[in-house]
């Protein structure tokens, strides 16, 4: 009775809406908690430890937090790569103007941040980090449009959704171009091989997912060693997936298989490993760094200006319009939403930074900023909410 009672518990904890959000923020929570206890040097100690998977000289060892971040990461990135596909094929980026306020905020989300943290950054070392508050967390945010209910209309969320997937498409981009240290051309010659045995069985329409599994497998090795983040070799993956072998939904299929373990394992473990930074200093100081102050400024203030921005451009020059049932100041707290950073922030800084300090400041920004825009843009959108309520007209 005992044994099966966690399983029920659990069952009954994942059909909340909110279910992932709420454990990828109790995960960062504990890490933090654990980063700043008396036991904070086995945390850190813990990540540092040297796996080593493979055989003889065919193996490969790195730290287990490497192994997180380049790895089980990479299934992360699988599962967006089968939702940018779905979105763009069968989804609401399949049509052209459906699809074009949501790339427009997108554009916007990414381009108004990363010019802002730079105007903050210019001249310093930390200007590296550019990519940093340019990330959206399709999860938290998700997760905080869920728990809101009624005052965020379903369309809101379509297009949040919409958003944040373009949005890490955008990341994905930046990732493979400016985040990539040193390419070892013979390796992404070698990657070229898997890719195309990939594209090979996909225009086959075959449905067995284990050939895909050991292509991509294969392809992810070549990709690590070639220099490129590994993660994009998730992407390329997730795109050469079928959509379709006979009746069968394979796209589908494969991202109802990946979505809980990448939602209750690998985002929380992920979160876990990442998300613990020392508060025992001088936060205040820390905050003033142009690192965390200019990821604080681009998501909480460059996040919605850029979004509402560039999606009032859109609509204005007719080549897109709002969701229906959904106004400017909806749209405003969904841009709001949208400067929860979180994951992909997290992961670009882990990119962007070598070096232990800089590192711990981004953190501390990311950590600082997504909390802010969770509250700022949860609050907005109950009072937007509570307006149309009580009669009241938006804008």
């Amino acid at each position: 009775m005992r044994v099966s009672l966690v399983p029920r518990l659990f069952r009954e904890f994942a059909k909340l809406p909110a279910s992932d959000g709420i454990l990828l923020f109790a995960c960062a929570i504990a890490a933090l908690v654990w980063a700043n206890s008396p036991w904070a040097e086995s945390y850190h100690a813990l990540w540092r430890t040297k796996v080593t998977l493979g055989l003889g000289q065919y193996s490969i060892g790195k730290a287990l937090l490497l192994w997180i971040n380049d790895g089980l990461m990479a299934v992360f990135f699988f599962m967006v790569g089968l939702e940018i596909k779905r979105e763009l094929l069968e989804g609401d980026l399949a049509s052209p103007r459906q699809a074009a306020l949501s790339i427009a905020g997108a554009a916007g989300g990414m381009v108004v941040p990363a010019g802002l943290y730079l105007a903050v950054t210019a001249g310093t070392e930390g200007a590296a980090g550019w990519g940093i508050p340019m990330a959206t967390d399709i999860a938290f945010a998700l997760g905080v449009l869920a728990l809101l209910g009624t005052h965020a209309p379903a369309p809101l969320k379509v297009f949040v959704t919409a958003l944040a997937i373009v949005d890490d498409l955008g990341a994905i981009g930046v990732i493979a171009l400016f985040y990539t240290a040193k390419v070892h051309w013979q390796y992404l010659a070698m990657a070229a091989l898997p890719l195309i045995a990939l594209v090979s069985v996909a225009r086959f329409r075959l449905g067995q997912p284990a050939v895909y599994v050991l292509l991509g497998l294969a392809l992810w090795v070549f990709t690590l060693l070639s220099g490129i983040h590994a993660t994009i070799a998730g992407v390329l993956l997730a795109l050469t997936i079928p959509l379709r072998t006979g009746e069968r939904n394979l796209l589908a299929d494969m991202e109802h298989a990946v979505h809980p373990w990448v939602a209750y394992l690998i985002l929380p473990v992920f979160a876990l490993a990442n998300a613990g930074v020392s508060l025992q200093g001088d936060i205040v100081q820390s905050l003033a760094h142009p690192v965390s102050s200019g990821i604080v400024f681009g998501l909480v203030v460059g996040k919605p200006l850029g979004v509402t921005l560039a999606c009032w451009l859109a609509v204005r020059m007719g080549v897109a319009s709002l969701p229906p049932g959904v106004g400017w100041s909806q749209l405003g707290g969904a841009g709001l939403l949208a400067g929860i950073g979180f994951t992909m922030s997290l992961f670009i800084g882990g990119l962007a930074f070598s070096e232990p300090s800089l590192l711990d400041i981004s953190k501390l920004g990311i950590l600082t900023a997504s909390l802010l825009a969770g509250i700022a843009g949860s609050v907005f959108l109950v009072v937007q909410g509570r307006k149309q309520g009580e009669g009241g007209t938006d804008d």
